[in-house]
């Protein structure tokens, strides 16, 4: 079993062209991913052993290459994400639980930025709840007025935010005193 916030998908990209012929050779693309970079390591070594263990049931012989560098959780920093929340509530677009911190995913190296320098990754709907981001539907829903409008909200709620942070010490501090001492764990660089 793999936790919820755990995802492993795999796809054949070389297999073979008849399914009553066994091919000499096959090729798989893998993601494993985790909500921290932290149980990504252990998530990996169980999907390498279950590899294998295919492999060697079925007596062939497989080899892995892994990315060097993983995506990393996205670390917002509370002070400056409370900042944009507040900017974004004064446009009339309050943030639901569904952007705030530790409620994001997927695959981006913003998490990786986010270990390096005070950061937030927040998200602006332009498609209603339920909508894939991975979908025509959703696809079509980034054509609409809607969609342009939160574009440009969006843009105006991240340059209040930065106003904010050069104009009000208090701010600057508390982002700051956030990030800690910026260590790097180790799979993130």
């Amino acid at each position: 079993h793999i936790r919820p916030t755990e995802r492993v998908h795999g796809i054949f990209t070389k297999s073979g062209e008849k399914p009553n012929i066994v091919p000499r050779e096959a090729e798989m693309d893998w993601y494993v991913r985790s909500d921290t970079i932290e149980t990504l390591q252990p998530l990996k070594q169980r999907v390498a052993a279950c590899l294998e263990a295919g492999a060697k049931a079925a007596d062939c012989r497989v080899e892995m290459m892994w990315d060097t560098h993983a995506y990393a959780d996205i670390v917002d920093n509370v002070p400056l994400l409370d900042a944009y929340a507040a900017n974004s509530t004064s446009i009339g677009r309050p943030l639901t639980s569904a952007y705030l911190p530790g409620t994001g995913g997927g695959s981006t190296d913003m998490g990786n930025v986010s270990y390096l320098t005070p950061s937030i990754h927040p998200m602006l709907a332009v498609a209603p709840r339920g909508v894939s981001l991975h979908s025509p539907q959703f696809a079509d829903y980034t054509k609409s007025k809607e969609a342009d409008k939160a574009v440009l909200d969006g843009a105006k709620i991240m340059a209040m935010t930065v106003i904010d942070l050069w104009t009000r010490a208090e701010l600057q501090h508390a982002v700051r005193e956030s990030f800690g001492n910026g260590e790097v764990p180790a799979g993130v660089l």
